[in-house]
């Protein structure tokens, strides 16, 4: 091996291309998973999203939610259904925020207080608004950290004001944790207030009790079904739909979107892992044949060998371990290939992908495999050969 080192290094690139894609997928695969699970815990469990439907004007259908039909009094009588844990209306809109001469166009989410346990929301610094602060539409905001050290670089954030479009809205809270949400939002970007405060100052309309959305949560996985079928009768009940007439809103499952999601990654990861296991085999095959090569090359040292007396297995180990030690040296490129491009998808991506120790352990597992087997044929071949015939060899 020693003698031939291109032609080792070359044999050990199949090896080295197959481990890298093998664990570098798998890691990834994992990662995707983990992210989604992440997200969703930020997002919260069991939710479904409730929006007004289309407006319909001289028999054309608008997008949806264009219809003004959810309400303040909707979302209330959907928190009394026996299959909800809770209902939170929304208003959202972009608006301009500044802090003296900082400022940026940022999202601003008008909620309820409801909707900080719905959607798993945490409090670093600070407090929640209250029920009494929605009822008096009071002018007050939770932000997350990335505003907070945008505007109160190195200062308290809490008691200071921002203003939302020229208007003052006093910091009661910072949120905890920062990073993409499942719904696209950035945790750590959140401008939340009052959705009273929200329809007061910010977001106007000539339906004052409307809102864009209401996040619902189920009781439990079992019951989104239920649930559905409880919110979907209720609203028809409330807005008096007859039983000819299509729903002027809609329900959303956003578990289906993560289980979606999850079968993605899942499927990408099993397809980019099984092209790698391609690129194993045709290593495995470029082994086999450089080490016929290598037993035809060296027939005259195998003769010797066996004349001054080495037994067939001790040729069958000695070509064995070459094949072995070529796959295993592979395999620990391929994974320091593959370490350093799961370090440069984490730098460039929101995935967080880490080589496991278990990723190790199969890709080496892999490696020896692929030595053994394909190794095998021309070790077995080299220790069938009859020292006689060896000597006379040229």
């Amino acid at each position: 091996m020693n003698a031939n080192r291109l032609r080792t290094a070359l044999t050990m690139l199949g090896i080295v291309i197959g481990i890298t894609s093998v664990v570098l997928m798998m890691a990834v695969g994992q990662s995707a998973r983990n992210f989604i699970d992440k997200e969703l815990d930020t997002l919260g469990n069991n939710l479904l999203i409730v929006s007004p439907g289309a407006k319909r004007a001289q028999g054309v259908r608008a997008a949806a939610g264009t219809a003004p039909s959810l309400t303040l009094e909707d979302a209330k009588a959907m928190n009394d259904l026996p299959s909800l844990n809770g209902a939170a209306p929304s208003l959202t809109g972009f608006f301009q925020i500044s802090v003296g001469n900082e400022n940026s166009s940022n999202s601003v989410q008008g909620i309820t207080s409801e909707m900080f346990a719905l959607r798993n929301w945490k409090i670093d610094q600070g407090n929640y608004f209250s029920d009494s602060d929605i009822r008096a539409a009071a002018r007050m905001a939770v932000i997350g950290k990335k505003i907070a050290e945008q505007f109160f670089y190195k200062t308290n954030a809490l008691g200071q004001f921002i203003r939302i479009n020229g208007i003052p809205f006093q910091v009661i809270g910072i949120l905890e944790g920062e990073g993409r949400m499942f719904d696209g939002g950035d945790l750590g970007e959140l401008v939340l207030i009052p959705i009273t405060a929200a329809r007061a100052s910010l977001i106007r309309s000539p339906f004052p009790r409307n809102v864009q959305s209401v996040l619902v949560q189920a009781k439990d996985s079992k019951s989104l079904k239920d649930a559905e079928l409880d919110i979907a009768e209720l609203l028809r009940d409330r807005h008096r739909i007859r039983t000819d007439q299509v729903d002027d809103f809609r329900i959303d499952n956003l578990a289906a979107f993560a289980e979606a999601g999850a079968k993605i990654s899942a499927g990408l990861a099993a397809m980019l892992g099984a092209i790698g296991a391609i690129s194993l085999i045709v290593g495995g095959i470029g082994i086999m044949n450089i080490m016929l090569v290598s037993v035809t090359e060296r027939t005259r040292e195998i003769g010797i060998r066996m004349a001054i007396g080495a037994k067939p297995h001790d040729i069958l180990w000695q070509f064995l371990t070459e094949a072995v030690v070529i796959c295993l040296v592979g395999g620990a490129f391929g994974v320091l290939l593959a370490t350093g491009g799961a370090a440069l998808i984490t730098a460039q991506s929101p995935l967080e992908v880490l080589i496991s120790t278990k990723s190790m352990i199969i890709a080496f597992g892999f490696a020896s495999f692929i030595g053994i087997f394909f190794g095998l044929y021309p070790a077995r071949r080299a220790s069938r050969l009859l020292p006689v015939d060896c000597l006379r060899y040229e």
